[in-house]
């Protein structure tokens, strides 16, 4: 297999960007930035991420079962910048962004398009990822507008 034809490849998928937010037992709440997301089910209606193997995030959701997805609005590419890393948590990444929680406990942000609130019913260790199928537990739509693409915010990852 060519690299360069590979990643060019993968990296031409369209994707979304989003907050995935996720809490763990003692309801110390992280998120991060995340482009791996898709629809699997209309009913049940479930969703399906992709996180990194060993970041602070996977290492939530794996212990508590629960995410939310976070749509961001085209033109809040400051907003994701922030989520971006590290990798492992530093501090509090939610500390100057507004937030609430609701049915999961999982961070909701104010400021984002929409959001879903997930509970895990399957997973999947494949490679460097772990892909979570996640039931949707809750949902809301703060405003109207289009949402942030990756293409758009001059980032590259996948490939």
């Amino acid at each position: 297999m060519e690299g360069e034809a590979k990643t060019q490849a993968l990296r031409s998928f369209n994707y979304g960007v989003y907050v995935i937010g996720t809490r763990n037992e003692d309801h110390d709440v992280n998120a991060y930035l995340g482009t791996w997301v898709t629809q699997t089910s209309f009913d049940p209606p479930l969703v399906a991420i992709a996180v990194r193997e060993g970041t602070t995030s996977q290492a939530m959701i794996a212990d508590t079962g629960v995410f939310t997805i976070n749509v961001l609005e085209a033109g809040q590419k400051e907003l994701a910048a922030h989520f971006l890393r590290p990798v492992t948590r530093v501090g509090n990444k939610l500390a100057t962004v507004e937030f609430y929680t609701a049915e999961t406990g999982a961070p909701i942000l104010k400021e984002a398009l929409s959001f879903l609130e997930c509970r895990v019913v399957d997973k999947i260790e494949r490679g460097d990822h772990w892909l979570y199928v996640g039931a949707v537990a809750g949902a809301g739509v703060h405003r109207a507008g289009e949402s942030l693409v990756l293409r758009s915010t001059g980032w590259k990852y996948g490939g």
